[in-house]
C-alpha cells in the first residue's frame, strides 16, 4: 500500500475538546498513547464514523471518508474499516466458522476462498472453527476478532486496547500474531494501548494524547528517545528501543553485530542477513555503568556516553540515569550508593555495559 493517511478530527466531549491532526504512511501502524480519557477511544470511534465530528478530515490511503468542508461525511458502513475492542465482539450463538463468514458476507468484495484460508492459517484458528466463544480463552477469542476484522478487507485497522482483557500471559500467545498481520499484511492500523511492550513491538508511529490535545507525535524511536517520560512513568518498565542494521556477523560465535546511531551492539544470530533491519529493547535495569573503560569484563557491549540527567525514582534507593552516546539516549537504572560512590554527575563522561537486549523485530 502506498501513499498517507490523514485524520484531522475537531469534536466536543463532556469533559474538553478533542482537537488532532494526525498523519502516518499507509501500510504502518500509529500507536495512540495517553492517560484513561485522552480521548483515545473517542478518536477511533470518529474514525469509524460511529461518532462522526462535527468538524473533520479523514483520508485513509486516498479515499476520503470524512471533509466537512464539502459536506461529505461516509456512514460507518462505507468505510473500509475493521474495528477490534477491549473485549472480544464475537457472536456467541455461531461458532468460530459461523463468525468468519458473516465477515465474509459483509465485505462489499467478492473474496476467494484462497483469502480466507489465508487469514486461518495467519492467525493459527483452524483447529477452532466449530468451536463456540464460552469454549475459547480470551486470547483465542482475539484471535477469532482480529480474523474476522480482517476478512472485511479494511484499509484501515482500528484496535482498542485489544489485549487489555486478556490474561497476562496470554498476551504473549495474542501479540505474536498481531505482529504477524503487520508484517505480512502491510495494513494501516491505529492501535491504542497503555502497554509499552505492545507499542515498542507494533509502532512504527506514536501520537501522546492528554485532554484530547497531541502531546507530542512522531517517529516511535524519535519521540521514545526525547519524551520518555510520557512512557516511563512506572519506573519498573523504563526501557529503550534501538533499531539498526545488521553490519557484520561471528559465525564462529553465532553473533550479529547491529550498527545504530549511538554506536553498535552484539547479539544473538538468527540467521539475519546482513544489511537487515533489527528492533530491540534494552531495560533500563540491563545497563551498568562504570567510570573506566572496561578491561576485563563478560558484557560484549560496552558504549561511551555522558551524562544528561540523574532523576530521583519512587524508592528512595533507586536512581535512573540518561546517558547520551553519540546522539542517542540511553537509560541506567542504578542505586543511589552507586552514584555517591561512583561520583556521578551530570556531564561526566562514563561507559555503559549492556548486559541484555531483546530482539523486537
Amino acid at each position: 500500500m502506498h501513499g498517507l493517511n490523514h485524520i484531522r478530527l475537531s469534536l466536543q466531549k463532556s469533559a474538553f475538546a478533542v482537537e488532532v491532526n494526525l498523519q502516518f504512511n499507509a501500510g504502518q501502524c500509529l500507536a495512540l498513547w495517553g492517560p484513561s480519557g485522552s480521548g483515545k477511544t473517542t478518536i477511533l470511534r470518529a474514525i469509524a464514523g460511529l461518532d462522526p465530528a462535527l468538524n473533520a478530515y479523514i483520508n485513509i490511503g486516498g479515499e476520503v471518508w470524512q471533509d466537512s468542508s464539502r459536506s461529505v461525511c461516509l456512514p460507518t458502513s462505507k468505510r473500509s474499516v475493521g474495528f477490534v475492542f477491549q473485549e472480544a465482539s464475537i457472536f456467541s450463538h455461531l461458532n468460530v466458522e459461523g463468525n468468519l463468514k458473516f465477515a465474509v458476507k459483509r465485505n462489499q468484495k467478492s473474496l476467494s476462498g484462497e483469502f480466507f484460508e489465508s487469514i486461518v492459517r495467519l492467525l493459527d484458528i483452524k483447529n477452532l472453527m466449530p468451536k463456540f466463544s464460552p469454549q475459547l480463552s480470551g486470547g483465542e477469542r482475539q484471535r477469532v476478532a482480529i480474523a474476522r476484522a480482517l476478512l472485511t478487507s479494511p484499509k484501515l485497522l482500528l484496535l482498542d486496547e485489544p489485549l487489555s482483557a486478556v490474561d497476562g500471559h496470554k498476551k504473549d500467545e495474542v501479540l505474536p500474531w498481531l505482529e504477524r498481520v503487520r508484517r505480512e499484511l502491510a495494513i494501516s492500523m491505529v492501535y491504542v494501548t497503555h502497554s509499552l511492550d505492545e507499542l515498542t513491538r507494533l509502532a512504527d508511529s506514536v501520537a501522546v494524547l492528554s485532554q484530547g490535545r497531541i502531546v507530542t507525535q512522531g517517529n516511535l524511536l524519535d519521540v521514545l528517545s526525547s519524551t520518555g517520560d510520557h512512557f516511563h512513568r512506572d519506573s519498573q518498565d523504563s526501557s529503550v528501543l534501538v533499531e539498526g542494521l545488521v553490519s557484520q556477523s561471528d559465525p564462529k560465535w553465532h553473533l550479529v553485530q547491529i550498527a545504530f546511531k549511538g554506536g553498535s551492539l552484539w547479539l544473538r544470530d538468527q540467521n539475519f542477513k546482513l544489511g537487515q533491519t533489527l528492533r530491540v529493547k534494552i531495560n533500563a535495569s540491563d545497563v551498568s555503568i562504570t567510570t573506566e573503560l572496561p578491561r576485563q569484563t563478560s558484557i560484549q557491549n560496552v558504549l561511551p556516553g555522558v551524562i544528561l540527567e540523574i532523576r530521583h525514582l519512587n524508592h528512595p534507593s533507586e536512581r535512573m540515569v540518561r546517558v547520551d552516546c553519540q546522539g542517542f539516549v540511553f537509560l541506567s537504572k542504578v542505586t543511589a550508593r552507586s552514584v555517591d560512590q561512583l561520583e556521578l554527575r551530570v556531564g561526566r563522561s562514563i561507559w555503559l555495559q549492556v548486559k541484555s537486549a531483546a530482539l523486537l523485530k
